[in-house]
């Protein structure tokens, strides 16, 4: 039997990693725990984010709970934030920005599906940065926005257009195609 600090400290872990709402029953289930004691949970934690010292909150959704950091935060996280920009792109963001470089337009959903993870944040701070941006919306459930490269990108890797990109090993296009047709 799992303590309540322990139910806690997987929700708050899963919220962490997943990044966008997930429901009591997602967690219920992930648990393998009563929704009513998942819900009794999130109320609880709810209202332990609301302590003016944690630099977090956690809100309600649509009936799905989302960690997010605090508005009054925002100052200096988005001073942070543009700072580290400014100095260089992480891995998973090269990565990103690699992916939709070469695949343009490219969907979120595609991009995630090419490199085995969530990608939110880093397409947040791509387009943040001005590296890429939104083209337009796929016609298909959800309008998922399409994203494409900019002018800024084409500036920062010092190529007067797209098609100056270095070609992939056909291996690499193979295995990129391949990952797209699943």
């Amino acid at each position: 039997m799992l303590s309540d600090k322990k139910i806690m400290s997987i929700i708050e872990g899963i919220l962490f990693a997943w990044s966008e709402p997930v429901s009591p029953e997602d967690l219920s289930f992930a648990m393998d725990l009563p929704i009513e004691k998942i819900k009794d949970t999130l109320d609880f934690m709810v209202e332990s984010y609301k302590d003016e010292n944690r630099g977090l909150r956690l809100i309600r959704v649509q009936g799905s709970y989302q960690l997010n950091t605090k508005p009054e935060n925002y100052d200096y996280i988005s001073k942070f934030v543009s700072n580290k920009n400014k100095k260089s792109l992480s891995n998973a963001s090269l990565e990103t920005l690699a992916i939709i470089a070469y695949k343009q337009p490219v969907t979120k959903v595609e991009v995630e599906s090419i490199r085995g993870v969530k990608c939110d944040s880093t397409i947040r701070g791509l387009v943040d940065m001005g590296l890429i941006r939104v083209a337009g919306q796929l016609d298909k459930i959800g309008k998922p926005n399409i994203y494409e490269t900019t002018d800024e990108f084409l500036k920062k890797v010092g190529i007067p257009d797209i098609n100056q990109l270095p070609k992939i090993e056909k291996d690499m296009q193979i295995s990129m195609d391949f990952m797209e047709e699943e």
